[in-house]
Parts: C-alpha cells; sequence; structure tokens
C-alpha cells in the first residue's frame, strides 16, 4: 500500500484504483444497485461538472442527508472533485439537532433523501447560502419545509441527467487539503465539526486495510450508517485501498445479520456498541458458522459473550481506539487475548499516545487510569480542529495534546486500555449523545423550568447507556410523561428520546453555576423515576 503521504487524497485513490481495476465490482447495495471501481470514477465526474454547473466551488460546503445508497457514496466523491468540502448528516436528526448543523456549516447545496425531507418540518435558521435541493430516492415534494423552500431543487436523476458544461475542470485535492466537516455529538455543548484532511480519511482506510489484513479477495460487510467514520472510513474506504468488495445495507437488524454475511460472502466487517451482543443474543441455527467471515473489529467486547461469540460463529474479534478527531492510534493483534476494554497496541510510526492526569496534564505511570491525550507524528493525518468553534479547538489541544475525554491506562506490555467516559457524554445503541441538546429542546417546553440530561446504567441496556432527563416545572406542577416525550418524538432523534424521566424540586449546581451531574447519574433509577417502557410507549421508525 503506497507509503507515499504526498498521494493520500481520496480523488486520487480512486482515480487509481479506477485505472487498476476497471469493471471490477467495488460496492454493491441491498437496493441492487452496484459500482465498479470505473463507474465510481466517470459517474462521480459527470457529477462533479453538473455540480459546477449549479455553482458550486472550491470550499463551499455541501450537505448529505441520505441514508446507505449508492447515490451517497457518489456525491461524496463528486463534491470532492469540485474542490468542495463534503458534509455528511445523521439521517436521524431533525428539530434542534439539525438546525445547529445547518447554521454551523451553511451549506451551499443539500442532497437530501426523499424520505427525509421530514425532518426539516421542524428545522429553524434558514440558509443564505443555500442555492439548491437534491432530492434523492424520490421526486421533489409538491411542498416544502420553510428552510429548504428558498432554493430551487431538482430529483438526483435530473441533476445527472443533465449534459452540463463538459469543459468544467475538476480538482485534484491535496492531502493536506479538507475534504470532510464530519459532526461529532456535543458533549458540554452543541455538536461540533471535524476538519478532517484527505490524508486523515485515507489513513484510517489504510491502517485498517493493513491491520485486518484485507486483500482483493475479501469483502466488507457495511452495516454501519454511511455518515459515520467507521462505516465510511473504515470500512468502504479500507475496501478501496485493498481494492476489495463492499457489500453495504440501509440498516443493522441482528435478525437478518447472519443471512446477509453469507449470501454477501462478507470476510471482514465491523460491529460498534451493542451490536455484536445482540447479534449473539440471537438464537443459534445450523449455518452460524456457514459463511466466510473471518475477523470482525468490535467496540467494546464484553466478558460475558466475547469468547463465546467468537467460538459460535468461528471469527476473530479485532479492537481498536479511536475517534473521527484522532484516526485509530491503538489495535490489537492476533496474539493478544481477547480482554474487555483492550484497545491494543499505538501505531507509533503515525501517533503519540500518553495517559495523563485529567486535571494537571501531567503523565501517569502504567496501570494507572487518567485520561488519553494524543497527537499526530505525521502532518494531515489528524484533525484540523472543530469548524468556526475556535474556543472548542483550543479547549481540545491544551498544552499541545489533543485531549479526547476517554479515561484509560497502558498495562505493563505497552498495551492501552479503554476504561471509561471522561466528558459528560451519553453511548446508546451505538450512538454518542449531546445531553446538552436534549436539555435545549426540553427547556424549550412551556411547562419546563429546568432540565439535565444524563447517561444511567440499567440491567437491559447492553452495557450501555439509557437516557433519564431530570424536569424542573413551574411551582413544582405535575407534568404529563407521555406528552412531553411526544414532544421530544417532534424534536430530537428517536436515539435520543429520554427512556427515563423524573420531576424534581431542583437541579444542584457548583458554586459557578455549572450542574452537578455526577449525584443525578449515581441516582440511576429512583422509585419517582418514571420509565415510558412500563406503559408501552413506542416510538416509530422513519421510514
Amino acid at each position: 500500500m503506497d507509503q507515499d503521504i504526498a498521494n493520500w487524497s481520496l480523488v486520487e485513490l480512486v482515480r487509481r484504483q479506477a485505472e487498476r481495476h476497471g469493471e471490477r465490482e467495488f460496492m454493491s447495495f441491498e437496493h441492487g444497485t452496484t459500482l465498479t471501481f470505473a463507474s465510481y470514477q466517470s459517474d462521480s465526474e459527470r457529477l462533479a461538472r453538473n455540480l459546477i454547473s449549479l455553482g458550486i466551488e472550491p470550499e463551499d460546503r455541501v450537505m448529505v442527508m441520505v441514508k446507505n445508497r449508492i447515490e451517497f457514496m457518489l456525491a461524496l466523491l463528486a463534491i470532492m472533485k469540485t474542490g468542495a468540502i463534503f458534509v455528511p448528516i445523521n439521517t436521524e436528526l431533525k428539530g434542534a439537532f439539525l438546525s445547529h448543523q445547518i447554521r454551523n456549516a451553511e451549506p451551499k447545496v443539500l442532497f437530501l433523501d426523499a424520505d427525509l425531507a421530514d425532518a426539516f418540518d421542524a428545522a429553524e435558521g434558514g440558509n443564505g447560502n443555500l442555492i439548491h435541493t437534491i432530492y434523492v430516492a424520490g421526486d421533489v415534494p409538491a411542498q416544502r419545509p420553510d428552510v429548504l423552500s428558498v432554493a430551487p431543487a431538482m430529483t438526483f436523476e435530473e441533476l445527472m441527467a443533465d449534459e452540463g458544461d463538459g469543459d468544467h475542470s475538476l480538482c485534484t485535492p491535496k492531502p493536506e487539503d479538507i475534504a470532510c466537516i464530519m459532526y461529532t455529538s456535543g458533549t458540554t455543548g452543541p455538536s461540533k465539526g471535524v476538519l478532517l484532511p484527505h490524508a486523515h480519511c485515507y489513513l484510517f482506510g489504510r491502517n485498517m486495510a493493513i491491520n485486518m489484513k484485507i486483500g482483493e479477495d475479501d469483502c466488507q460487510y457495511v452495516c454501519m450508517p454511511l455518515f459515520h467514520a467507521m462505516g465510511l472510513w473504515m470500512q468502504v474506504f479500507s475496501a478501496m485501498i485493498a481494492g476489495a468488495r463492499v457489500y453495504c445495507i440501509e440498516r443493522f437488524s441482528p435478525a437478518t445479520w447472519l443471512e446477509d454475511v453469507r449470501k454477501s460472502g462478507a470476510t471482514v466487517s465491523n460491529a460498534l456498541g451493542v451490536m455484536p451482543e445482540f447479534i449473539f443474543r440471537t438464537p443459534e441455527t445450523e449455518h452460524d458458522r456457514d459463511h466466510k467471515l473471518r475477523l470482525v473489529v468490535a467496540v467494546p467486547i464484553a466478558a460475558e459473550w466475547g469468547d463465546a461469540m467468537e467460538a459460535r460463529f468461528g471469527l476473530k474479534f479485532l479492537q481498536v481506539y479511536g475517534m473521527t478527531e484522532v484516526n485509530i492510534p491503538s489495535y490489537t493483534n492476533e496474539d493478544d487475548p481477547l480482554l474487555p476494554g483492550m484497545a491494543g497496541h499505538i501505531v507509533d510510526e503515525y501517533f503519540e499516545v500518553r495517559v495523563v492526569n485529567a486535571t494537571t496534564d501531567a503523565p501517569l505511570p502504567q496501570g494507572d487510569i487518567g485520561e488519553i491525550v494524543i497527537r499526530p507524528k505525521v502532518p494531515f493525518c489528524f484533525n484540523q480542529g472543530y469548524y468556526r468553534m475556535p474556543e472548542r479547538t483550543v479547549e481540545a489541544w491544551r498544552n499541545l495534546w489533543f485531549h479526547t475525554g476517554d479515561a484509560g491506562y497502558f498495562d505493563t506490555k505497552n498495551r492501552l486500555f479503554y476504561a471509561d467516559r471522561i466528558k459528560d457524554r451519553i453511548r446508546r445503541r451505538g450512538e454518542n449523545i449531546s445531553s446538552f441538546e436534549i436539555e435545549q429542546v426540553l427547556n424549550d417546553h412551556p411547562a419546563v423550568l429546568e432540565s439535565a440530561v444524563v447517561g444511567i446504567k440499567v440491567e437491559d441496556a447492553g452495557g450501555e447507556d439509557e437516557v433519564k432527563a431530570y424536569i424542573v416545572t413551574d411551582g413544582g406542577a405535575e407534568i404529563d410523561n407521555i406528552a412531553l416525550l411526544d414532544y421530544c418524538v417532534e424534536q430530537i432523534p428517536r436515539f435520543a428520546v429520554p427512556r427515563f424521566i423524573e420531576a424534581v424540586g431542583e437541579i444542584g449546581k457548583t458554586a459557578t453555576g455549572k450542574i452537578q451531574k455526577e449525584p443525578l447519574r449515581q441516582a440511576g433509577v429512583t422509585n419517582r423515576t418514571w420509565d415510558r417502557d412500563s406503559v408501552g410507549y413506542k416510538i416509530a421508525r422513519r421510514v
């Protein structure tokens, strides 16, 4: 694999692989659509020229809110070929969450899955930059939300059919050029747009391909959303770099996982959060070992099912540590035991990693738990800050180390272990959730004076968090919990809607006015806590 960082541009990568592999299949989707290496290059080039004809220029932001579809991949590469910046958006977003990202990115063009158009009904903050909306997998709706009605619209097919101006010259980005703004969940504030250079995105895929030993005969099974770094950079582009094949489905289902793996011929895959445990909890079948899958990247692994799942399905787990901002600085190897929390060995060619006192940043000895801090050893293979959030960038980079907000330690063999989260982050169903943004929605409710949202541990959550909201009402008045949830469902993604609600007289604060959340977390479920599961409250999935 190419070791010269000067060649680490995603645009150049696809061009090189198209020349090498031609009409070999690269990526197929459950909808029946397929990209070859050559068609990915040629179709994205056509789309790029048509985007330029619409008015897209270098450094413009182009937002893509599209499910796991062929149009997502074509839009990604076409945007980069114009020199603009690709901005993928979580397809569950709506309301305040979506409004914040629109205001921050100010996209010039929006690619929007027609099934998701209703997400903009509750979005606010019109974008004066928006010049066009491109509807994917559906017609342009007769009635469009106010935030989108300011710009003309067309379908993806209409844009692709446009002959455009063939004389438009396309860009060849450099490794240091920003390829993408990828939003990571806010923890103590709104979600942050991470600036990712081409070399950073490339390194995600390169090191994954190396550590998973992916070759041209392999097939990546992708059931992660493509707007996540894991599904996109770690899976799809590891396959592109290795010349391997990808099979992509729209949404993970433990009930169909084995069937998909078998029919696709998948040899490698990734599973995040509770996904592997959900798979393990499915009934055993005679086909559990009747597949080609050999290796799965999965975090976290639990002692209760890790070894048993390897034995049942005849595969091996690979554990890693990383995040959108820092790439993947550590991997386990085939000689490591399967230990919960072990993230393995530092890729010291590219990264320097320490565990430090979270207050003083002083390095800690082996075995002591502290905050994991990281910095790159080579240029442009790391985030370049948070878009339009200089204060948050400086805060994260204090003392010239990037502070992950995660707790961990090194063992006596210098292997990194992940221990816990330091920042006020909630992890549920594989999603990082901003308590701040949920609180903003709750606080806007006319009956709510104040709220505090935390993640709590309960036995039926598979080791992840459940969302609990503490509510202070005007004069201590009772609140209709079901009506409050109905309100939340209209404003925030389904994975972020609180499961638990507890009305309190007041919420404790520090002398500087900050909410004291640790006691709220520790309280967990009390005899005053209302559980939506107790009344069978269900949140329907979006189409």
